[in-house]
């Protein structure tokens, strides 16, 4: 999102369309405009304009990785050997397991989410990345504060 939008995108009811969709990403746009006193078309306009500013970039399902048998998450920090970025880009974007990759500032150039079935499953997408860098890899024992929303600032 840029930092330019103009302040008509979000305005007061644009910011409060935001906080009922994070609440209810399903909600229907005639629930919607009933919760914040307008229109089913207005709002459905409202949030189009959104959608089209990129201030909304989605709607997703969240899924319980146990449920799925996914039972280690782990963080994983990688510093490429020299002239391996790209490869490693290339390979992280074929495995599935891994939910988030960013590159970041540091010794180290990405630190990526993984999900693993087992230890061993996790040596094994780490096998992939270890062809071109090294791995720092810490395990989640347990998350206090879970994925969230942005605070949507007033």
């Amino acid at each position: 999102m840029s930092t330019s939008l103009s302040a008509d995108v979000l305005d007061q009811v644009n910011r409060q369309i935001l906080a009922e969709l994070v609440d209810n990403p399903r909600i229907s746009m005639s629930a919607l405009g009933r919760r914040i006193g307008m229109s089913a078309p207005a709002v459905s306009e409202r949030v189009q304009r959104l959608e089209q500013t990129r201030v909304i970039t989605g709607y997703t399902v969240t899924l319980d990785p146990d449920a799925l048998g996914y039972a280690v998450t782990a963080f994983v920090r990688v510093k490429p050997t020299p002239g391996q970025i790209g490869k490693i880009i290339q390979v992280v974007a074929t495995v599935p397991e891994i939910s988030e990759c960013h590159r970041i500032t540091g010794e180290d150039c990405f630190l990526m989410k993984v999900h693993a079935t087992t230890i061993r499953d996790l040596e094994r997408i780490l096998d992939q990345i270890n062809l071109y860098g090294q791995t720092v890899t810490s395990i989640v024992q347990s998350s206090p504060v879970p994925p969230r929303q942005l605070p949507i600032a007033r």
